[in-house]
């Protein structure tokens, strides 16, 4: 799968002959490279590079005024010998010309007498391939974009193929036939700058370093020698080092995300009380943070436009993106907990593990204890059992921060919108659950028994529905304890399902309170039966005006219930560079559902016009 870069910029070395120097306008025609395979090793090892040279491939807008460096070198303008005027790619290979300066006297000399005949290409890649060589078992790097920055002379070459172009012909492929010396010191350079970076990390001893280094060790070797090192001194700690290596960043990217993701989030919710980590992030903006998510990742940002800036980060980091994700997820949850389903007090939460159908088993209570009489036999006893079904299943959307609003460092509207599907998920279990409960209209699902879950038969039915004023609706409720009271399971015993909620419509808000509210009476008579002995829910979502509910505990016996996919629970984020939308889209993905798993928790009573 293609992968973007993550790393610095890149060097690749190659070889320099004069033959095609014009002394007159100073300038040399090169083959700058023949995508000849460089060895090269990352934090995962060692891996074989090579440069696609297809005309695609390869970014050339910067060629114009691009310098001609001495080895690479930066510090100030000593170091620039000259400028390449041109480039393209031709039978395959990259053709450079240079024009060297004035000042640089001395090494036009010794290119025009060969005694300079290396050049190195610096190149940002910016688009790879990895694979697994099937004979070797080598990872192969295919680079299928990198854009060309600058050309240096260097001490030693790497490309083989790579060279001066004669101005008479142009030799074919196996006439190339330079020694392959020049990339094997290149080679041994590098890994012999690398022991001796493991040697200052880990101290290795002098003789151990000067062994690895005189018998051509390789990296791995070396690697392996360390590691002995620190198990046989019982010294873990390695020390930091200073390293010539631009931009890269030790600490852990996840840290970024979260503590920018924060900051991000601050950003719209003042009253976010920041975390110490996330302040330093604080007053970054949009471009800040994607300038700083590039150099972490040794990409040079200087000179580049914002909205450069901005696409690279997007395109070339994967801690950029994630940054809005966790400011959409932090803005997300936030709405969705401020928001919840009022049934889910009535309801037990549960998970699943995946998608298929969850099979509720239901047992009855225990048998009856009997008397064990003196040397008497122990009886057997029997449980019943019965069971209902639900599944969850998946729903989602996506949100989209395009390119534009983050360049405009827009992100209100972009947690605004995440906010909103946090409110939007909340709103979808709730209405999810009232559907439930009013479905087959009003009678609820169908259960096991092929019954629906409020059924004469089941006894959690009232015969004639009531109002909830006055006394009408006392002697309504109280009927509605009474059968709830003496509800039985299934070995026919009773299991005092005692009412603790109150479940009713808006409409009759005010009487429910009037029905509950705990009065101190003159006298007996006046005693409120069910002063604080209910707790009212009011669900907005409830269609019936007149329709009320009484409800078990659910911790103590069995009734709704909802489920989320195991460790998914709620609304969940992922995040990517924009396809459909130009910048982040971000998903947001709710693994959900619910179902009656018994009857006997719940009664219903109809209601009644009449209430006042």
């Amino acid at each position: 799968m293609p992968q973007m870069i993550e790393n610095t910029l890149e060097t690749r070395a190659l070889d320099f002959m004069p033959q095609s120097a014009n002394d007159e306008a100073r300038t040399v025609e090169l083959i700058a490279s023949t995508g000849e395979a460089v060895r090269r090793d990352d934090f995962e090892g060692a891996f074989v590079e090579r440069l696609s040279l297809d005309a695609e491939a390869v970014d050339l807008s910067r060629v114009d005024g691009m310098p001609l460096l001495d080895n690479h070198k930066r510090q100030g303008l000593d170091d620039v010998l000259g400028v390449v005027r041109s480039a393209r790619i031709e039978g395959g290979r990259l053709i450079i010309t240079v024009q060297v300066s004035e000042r640089a006297d001395p090494v036009w000399r010794d290119i025009k007498s060969g005694i300079l005949r290396n050049v190195s290409i610096g190149y940002g890649v910016d688009r790879f391939e990895d694979r697994l060589d099937a004979e070797t078992g080598e990872r192969v790097r295919t680079v299928t974009r990198w854009t060309l920055v600058e050309v240096s002379l260097v001490p030693v070459g790497a490309d083989t193929g790579a060279k001066v172009r004669s101005l008479q012909t142009m030799p074919p492929p196996a006439q190339t036939t330079q020694t392959t010396s020049p990339a094997n010191v290149t080679n041994r350079a590098t890994v012999n700058t690398e022991i001796r970076a493991l040697a200052e990390t880990f101290k290795l001893p002098a003789e151990t370093v000067n062994g690895l280094i005189d018998r051509g060790a390789s990296i791995d070797e070396a690697r392996a020698a360390a590691v002995e090192h620190v198990r046989s001194t019982g010294d873990h700690t390695p020390r930091p080092i200073a390293r010539a290596t631009v931009g890269y960043d030790n600490s852990d990217p996840a840290h970024l995300v979260t503590r920018a993701g924060e900051a991000l989030f601050a950003r719209s919710n003042p009253r976010h009380n920041l975390s110490e980590p996330a302040r330093q992030y604080a007053n970054m903006d949009t471009m800040d943070l994607a300038r700083h998510c590039l150099q972490l990742r040794g990409i040079n940002t200087t000179g580049l436009a914002r909205a450069e800036v901005i696409t690279r980060a997007l395109h070339t980091t994967s801690d950029f993106p994630q940054i809005f994700a966790d400011t959409a997820n932090r803005e997300l949850r936030q709405a969705y907990e401020a928001a919840p389903a009022v049934l889910k007090t009535v309801a037990r939460q549960s998970s699943a593990r995946d998608f298929r159908a969850r099979a509720r088993l239901q047992l009855s209570g225990a048998p009856t204890l009997e008397k064990v009489n003196e040397a008497g036999e122990y009886k057997y006893g029997t449980m019943s059992e019965a069971g209902e079904s639900y599944r969850i299943d998946t729903f989602g959307r996506i949100v989209g921060l395009s390119r534009q609003a983050i360049i405009n460092d827009d992100v209100g509207a972009f947690t605004d919108l995440a906010g909103k599907f946090g409110q939007a998920a909340a709103e979808f279990e709730a209405q999810f659950l009232v559907d439930l409960l009013e479905s087959n209209s009003g009678a609820g699902p169908v259960m096991s028994d092929d019954k629906t879950l409020f059924h004469a038969d089941h006894g959690n039915l009232a015969s004639s529905g009531a109002a909830l004023a006055g006394d009408d609706g006392q002697d309504a409720l109280s009927a509605a304890r009474l059968s709830m009271r003496k509800r039985t399971g299934l070995d026919g015993k009773p299991i005092n399902a005692a009412p603790r909620y109150l479940v009713v419509p808006p409409e009759l808000e005010t009487d429910a309170e009037r029905l509950l509210a705990a009065i101190q009476p003159a006298k007996s008579s006046d005693v409120n039966p069910f002063g604080g002995k209910l707790e009212l829910l009011v669900e907005a979502r409830l269609s019936s005006a007149i329709r009320w509910f009484v409800v078990a505990d659910p911790a103590r016996l069995e009734g709704l219930e909802y489920a989320y996919l195991q460790g998914s629970e709620g609304p969940q984020t992922e995040t990517r560079a924009g396809f459909e939308v130009d910048g982040v889209e971000v998903k947001v993905r709710l693994d959900f559902g619910g179902g009656f798993t018994d009857y006997r928790s719940w009664y219903q009573d109809p209601g009644s016009a009449g209430g006042s």
